[in-house]
C-alpha cells in the first residue's frame, strides 16, 4: 500500500472515531441528572405548523436555579406544541405555562429512577465503544 492510501485510511478512521465520541458525548449529556440542564429538552422534536422541528430552533433556555428550567419560545403561538412535546417525552417533567415562558421543575430523582439512568448511561457508553471498535475494524480491513 502506498503512503497516500494509508494516510487516507487513517484520516477517515480518525474522523469516524471523533464523530463516534461526539455522538456518545451528546447522548450522555441528554441523560437526566438531578439538575436542570437544557441539553435534556433542546433536541425534543416539536410539531410546529406541520413539520417536526427541534426545540432549540423554537426557543431559548435559561436555568434560574438548580431545579428549574425556563423555556422562552420565540413565537408565542408555538407554546401549546412545545408543552405537548415535553409532556409526551419520557422525561417525567410537567410543564407550566405562564403566558410568556414554560417553566419545567425538576423533581428529586427516586432511587429506582437513578438506577434506570445508570443502566441507560452504561448502554450508551457501550454503544459508543462499539462505534469506536467498528471504526478501528474498518480501518484495518
Amino acid at each position: 500500500m502506498s503512503d497516500e492510501l494509508l494516510s487516507m485510511i487513517c484520516d477517515e478512521a480518525a474522523e469516524r472515531m471523533v464523530r463516534a465520541v461526539e455522538h456518545t458525548r451528546s447522548d450522555l449529556a441528554s441523560i437526566r441528572t438531578g439538575r436542570a440542564n437544557p441539553a435534556l429538552v433542546e433536541k425534543l422534536q416539536v410539531d410546529y405548523y406541520g413539520s417536526m422541528v427541534p426545540l432549540q430552533q423554537l426557543a431559548s433556555f435559561s436555568v434560574p436555579d438548580a431545579r428549574m428550567l425556563v423555556v422562552t419560545p420565540f413565537d408565542k403561538g408555538a407554546m401549546p406544541a412545545i408543552e405537548r412535546s415535553i409532556q409526551e417525552s419520557n422525561l417525567g417533567l410537567n410543564p407550566s405555562n405562564d403566558g410568556m415562558n414554560i417553566r419545567l421543575a425538576f423533581p428529586q430523582l427516586t432511587e429506582e429512577r437513578r438506577r434506570d439512568f445508570v443502566r441507560l448511561a452504561r448502554q450508551k457508553a457501550e454503544d459508543g465503544k462499539n462505534s469506536l471498535r467498528g471504526a478501528r475494524r474498518d480501518a484495518r480491513k
